[in-house]
């Protein structure tokens, strides 16, 4: 089994990327430097991102030239401000560092104190923002605190008072160790105060002749604003000399979030590039994965299975990564082909003679399936579900071979519905459990003929690949494929089970081919988290139905009820081949904001339907 966690072996030769953005880091002579690691969902952001704080503690010196700092912003939504859980985050860091090297540690705790005292300014401000001219935070915000509470009693303003009652017990708890900071009787504002701060910040880097390198992951699973205002601090509050952001985030999410963050004001796609720009300074995307790249991938997860499983000597797979990333980046020069797999693995070429077939004849599939398109997320739970059939199917006594029930997963996950649907009722309508229309086209297709496709359903690429993988399955009984498949074996998608309600609320919208008020007003009722799942699963159910209008349409019930989903749908509709994009959803798109950029990109793709780009308009024009 692998885990479903950011590698910290490159599998994928990520290393020349990390390289790159280290260099970039090294080359910046100590100017502040935001790098951002886009990409899709499951395609090797976070292992990207953590390779590369790997590539600078490499180096001779590292511990006294960088500090490294690893801050999830998701751990923080909705139990404290992620600005602020950023800013502690570094300073407790800066601590430890400081009080290792038993110097400038009250600096520190002077930084710390700025921060905490920044937190009481920010929560003041909108409280008692009609007694303190200018935004003044020092002394005289405790006698502020007495008269604006005295105003609130007189108003009986209930929701206020509670908010004035907070920032008391906060001011409190922090008027004593912020006397030798911030002395009461030197006021100042709320800018000088955040200038102040970032100079101490500069100024301890300074003395501790360090680089702070932070490695932010996880921000685009986070609600836009969230993730803005963690992207803000560290545009506005960190951005000085001798700091290095390397942020692992998908572009398109964070673009939305920007969109979301403005709320309804009209923004042009210029002004979100440019705002998009300043909190970015560098975009660099992760590398899709070629079927070169995938036949790599695959080899080194299975090696590292073996060896985990004594099938091969210890330090054998270490070996065999060293050459195949080796052979990777000669690829151009002729692939990764069978005899370049044998060669890696040496000597235990032969033990290993089924895990190299497999790689390399899933490598084609696994990269140009849809469902699948080369993502190496959906590649290691392809594995691991295949290996827990391959557990079961052992523990029932069912005979069934380990190339057969390899193609048969892969179906599964790659076929849509009808021709899943197409399969079962052929191997059912058997005695003996066969596809017996198979007879006559696995013959065809092994001669070079051309395919003909036994179902409507099976007409797409996908099926006439399959079919040519090894081995034939015309004479196999299925049924015990099928039963692995659909009745007993853990679903593939259910690495985030739903809640009963999410399940009945998934059950209608599959029903629906509309937009329907009561169906909107039941998506409401479910949290942002649990909508998004849905919204998830309707998706793909979606991609099964070869995006046909009435399933595209559906899912904007869940968008209508949970706007800041929209990036979610927005990246799903992307996928759509051009030539098919309903021209029905044209109404529904032109009026969200989180679809601004893609109508724009709709009616710019003279591919797309005349009806739709005649149905689409962008807000304002």
């Amino acid at each position: 089994m692998w885990h479903d966690i950011e590698a910290k072996v490159d599998l994928l030769n990520f290393s020349l990327v990390a390289e790159v953005a280290a260099e970039l880091i090294r080359d910046s002579g100590g100017a502040p430097l935001t790098i951002g690691v886009s990409g899709g969902w499951g395609v090797g952001k976070s292992s990207l991102v953590k390779m590369v704080g790997k590539v600078l503690e490499g180096e001779k010196g590292a511990d006294k030239k960088y500090v490294f700092l690893e801050f999830n912003a998701w751990l923080y939504q909705g139990f404290d401000d992620a600005r602020q859980a950023l800013l502690q985050s570094v300073s407790d860091r800066l601590l430890e560092v400081a009080s290792s090297r038993k110097t400038f540690v009250q600096e520190v705790l002077d930084l710390r104190h700025r921060i905490k005292w920044l937190r009481v300014g920010r929560m003041a401000l909108p409280t008692v923002a009609g007694f303190i001219a200018g935004g003044t935070l020092g002394g005289p915000l405790g006698a502020v605190l007495g008269a604006a509470g005295g105003l609130v009693k007189s108003v009986d303003d209930v929701s206020r008072e509670k908010e004035l009652e907070k920032l008391k017990e906060a001011y409190g708890q922090l008027q004593p160790e912020l006397a030798e900071v911030l002395k009461e009787k030197q006021p100042e504002s709320l800018p000088k105060e955040i200038q102040g701060l970032r100079d101490a910040f500069e100024d301890i880097l300074a003395k501790l002749d360090v680089t702070l390198v932070v490695l932010v992951d996880d921000l685009d699973r986070c609600l836009p604003d969230t993730a803005i205002a963690t992207l803000e601090a560290m545009r506005l509050l960190l951005h000085v000399p001798r700091t290095a952001f390397i942020i692992a985030a998908d572009e398109q999410m964070i673009r939305s979030a920007v969109r979301v963050h403005f709320g309804d004001a009209d923004i042009s796609d210029d002004l979100v590039t440019s705002y998009f720009d300043k909190l970015i300074q560098v975009p660099l995307r992760v590398p899709r994965l070629g079927i070169n790249e995938v036949k790599v991938y695959v080899a080194l997860l299975l090696a590292e299975l073996a060896e985990r499983r004594n099938r091969l000597p210890a330090n054998a797979f270490a070996a065999t990564q060293t050459a195949l990333l080796a052979s990777l980046k000669r690829a151009w020069t002729g692939g990764i082909t069978h005899d370049v797999l044998k060669r890696a693995f040496g000597e235990h070429a032969a033990a290993m003679a089924t895990e190299i077939d497999m790689a390399e004849q899933l490598a084609p599939v696994l990269v140009t399936a849809e469902q699948i398109s080369g993502n190496p997320r959906l590649i290691k739970r392809f594995l691991n579900n295949l290996f827990i059939r391959d557990s079961v199917a052992r523990a029932q006594g069912m005979t069934t071979g380990f190339d057969v029930l390899v193609k048969m997963q892969l179906f599964e996950r790659c076929a849509s519905s009808a021709a899943f649907e197409y399969l079962a009722k052929e191997v059912a309508g058997h005695d003996e459990g066969r596809l017996k229309v198979l007879a006559d086209i696995e013959p065809a297709l092994q001669k070079g003929e051309d395919y003909k496709a036994p179902d409507q359903s099976w007409s797409a690429s996908f099926y006439e690949q399959w079919l040519k993988l090894n081995p034939p399955l015309a004479k196999t009984n299925l049924k015990p494929f099928l039963y692995l498949s659909r009745d007993r074996a853990p679903s593939m998608a259910s690495y985030d089970e739903l809640s009963a309600e999410a399940r009945s609320v998934l059950e209608a919208a599959l029903q629906a081919d509309s937009v329907l008020p009561g169906l909107t007003a039941q998506f409401k009722t479910l949290s942002e988290q649990e909508a998004e799942r849905v919204l998830v699963r309707l998706v793909r159910k979606t991609r099964s139905e070869n995006w046909s209008g009435s399933s595209v349409t559906r899912c904007f019930n869940c968008t209508d009820a949970h706007p800041n989903l929209g990036g979610v749908l927005a990246t799903g509709l992307r996928e759509i081949p051009p030539k098919q994009r309903p021209p029905q959803i044209g109404p529904l798109l032109a009026k969200k904001v989180w679809a601004t950029e893609l109508i724009a990109e709709w009616k710019g793709d003279k591919e797309t339907p005349e009806q739709l780009r005649n149905l689409l308009t962008i807000k304002g024009k």
